[in-house]
């Protein structure tokens, strides 16, 4: 349990910096007004604990179970293989998808560890994490054409602000059903069995404390680089993001939050012309998420034959 911990924390940790941050970032970015600063990680927190207790933990379990018969050493070693992979392609410029590269690394660890790998699975989730982003894309496009239709009104800031409040509630709920759920597989592996609510008020907690040092850098990215700039941007964005994630949720299969939020952006901006999207940082986006997943593989066969000679 104790080397389990030393490595369930830093991964929650860079969860919070990863994904975290985005949630935050751009729930800021929504035209909340200053409660958000209070009440967006209140909900964040709230959805990461409640969401697990009364829904369960089914994506969690394609993480533990579903992929490969990892538990102890070689997971823990494709949880580190995934942490290096997203860590070294971060400094290099390349944010990219920690969900991605824990398919990946769980996967290589297995095969490195001599274990047996459910394939159809594999190619199962790899299809959801495929088709999140391109669902994001396309009802991203759709909700922001949708968006201009919409009439004015006196009373438009104070919808667009219930609107806002809603879909960031959406997204964390659907975060904490699906891609949140991979802070909960290595728990479950670190402590032996099922966290409880205990646990996961620890782990919301983290993971905030992950999210907050990095939400100008993160949320900056994904705001100003793929041209969400005004709050409608945003909801729909998150709208897009929240329904392509809990869609995966219903197969069971991990999706990358921010691949779908990223998505959702480009199909937003793109609703106002194309040439309302930053390609270059969409370029640099789709070359970090091609790069992760053979990265994090070959890492995780390495980490599966160390562990495989120590376990």
């Amino acid at each position: 349990m104790g080397w389990g911990l030393l490595i369930a924390v830093p991964f929650v940790l860079v969860c919070g910096a990863n994904d975290g941050a985005v949630l935050l970032g751009l729930a800021l970015r929504a035209g909340l007004g200053r409660t958000a600063t209070l009440l967006a990680p209140l909900t964040l927190v709230l959805s990461l604990v409640a969401v697990p207790v009364l829904f369960g933990y089914g994506v969690a379990g394609t993480f533990t179970g579903g992929l490969a018969g990892l538990t102890g050493g070689p997971f823990l070693g494709g949880v580190i293989a995934s942490l290096v992979v997203v860590g070294v392609l971060s400094r290099r410029g390349l944010p990219t998808s920690l969900t991605l590269a824990l398919v990946g690394g769980l996967t290589g660890a297995a095969l490195g560890g001599g274990l047996a790998v459910s394939w159809e699975r594999v190619a199962v989730v790899l299809a959801a994490g495929l088709g999140a982003p391109a669902a994001g894309l396309v009802l991203g496009y759709l909700l922001g054409a949708g968006s201009h239709r919409v009439p004015g009104s006196s009373r438009m800031p104070a919808v667009a602000r219930v609107l806002g409040a809603g879909s960031y509630a959406l997204q964390c709920a659907a975060y904490a059903a699906n891609d949140g759920q991979k802070m909960f597989a290595v728990l479950a592996v670190a402590l032996g069995g099922t966290p409880g609510w205990g646990w996961l008020v620890a782990v919301a907690l983290v993971f905030c404390l992950g999210a907050l040092p990095s939400v100008a850098g993160v949320g900056e990215r994904l705001g100003r680089g793929l041209a969400l700039l005004r709050p409608v941007h945003v909801m729909s964005a998150q709208g897009a993001c929240a329904a392509a994630v809990l869609a995966g949720s219903a197969l069971g299969s991990p999706v990358s939050m921010t691949q779908s939020l990223s998505a959702g952006a480009v199909g937003v901006a793109a609703s106002e012309g194309v040439r309302r999207v930053r390609w270059p940082q969409v370029m640099r986006l789709g070359l970090a998420w091609v790069l992760t997943l053979p990265s994090a593989l070959a890492l995780g066969v390495l980490a599966g034959l160390l562990t495989r000679t120590a376990w």
